[in-house]
């Protein structure tokens, strides 16, 4: 399988604290990859490393055998890399419309304008297939701040595909969604992501989405990797059970 994200001896470190310690990985093409492990053990440092908010101290990144741990979040996104954040990043004053437009726009390096009726038909369309993708045709007119807390997850995603990009990390994509909506909403997150075949990580807390939807699970612990494979036998390492899930053996 086509390697997409290779990572090699990747450290970080803040003060005493040790953030990420010689983390070594694959991804390839296609993955679904859960990333877990308690707050603080090291799954948000190594997102934002990968899509250049932080530098590592030590370490390489490279995507399609690029190396990028010294490119710029923007310079990132333009190779091929995109991400959404636990609190959804967008416009609230805005519709959903309006929102992926301007992510339609920043994708195609365009500034956004309502003055040249071709290049915004274009747009129109892309944000139309995006809006049906997640299920979201409903309520494009409707401004952001009017919208659910899982309806802006679903927006904050989709804008984040916008790009349609080769690696595409979630962080904590059904966080602050209700028990009842979880998995609908995951659901409409992988069916989104099908079509351009991305490889998606993603930060999650929730074991039920994790068993349901990684093919891949890596467990972080104190900066390092715990354990890596595929959900079953993750979920079963007893190391992750005690330092990770919290659960009995």
């Amino acid at each position: 399988m086509t390697s997409v994200l290779s990572v090699r001896g990747l450290e970080k470190r803040f003060g005493a604290v040790v953030a990420a310690d010689a983390v070594s990985l694959e991804l390839v093409a296609g993955q679904k990859v859960s990333l877990i492990g308690a707050n603080g053990a090291g799954k948000t440092t190594f997102v934002n490393m990968v899509t250049g908010y932080l530098k590592p101290d030590r370490g390489s990144i490279a995507l399609d055998g690029v190396d990028i741990a010294s490119r710029s979040p923007r310079h990132v996104a333009r190779l091929g890399i995109s991400r959404s954040f636990q609190i959804p990043q967008l416009f609230v004053e805005l519709t959903a419309a309006e929102n992926l437009s301007v992510a339609v726009c920043g994708a195609r390096g365009q500034a956004l304008s309502f003055h040249a009726p071709a290049e915004a038909h274009g747009r129109r369309a892309k944000v139309l297939e995006l809006l049906e993708r997640f299920g979201l045709t409903d309520l494009a007119d409707r401004p952001i701040s009017e919208l659910a807390g899982g309806v802006r997850k679903l927006v904050d995603i989709a804008m984040a595909l916008a790009r349609r990009p080769k690696l595409l990390l979630l962080d904590e994509p059904t966080s602050g969604v209700s028990a009842e909506e979880k998995f609908a909403t995951m659901d409409r997150v992988i069916h989104a992501v099908a079509p351009d075949a991305a490889t998606l990580v993603f930060v999650e807390h929730d074991m039920e989405i994790v068993s349901r939807y990684a093919d891949r699970v890596l467990a972080f612990y104190q900066g390092r990797i715990l354990a890596d494979g595929d959900p079953r036998t993750v979920l079963k390492d007893p190391e992750v059970r005690r330092y990770v899930t919290g659960r009995a053996q």
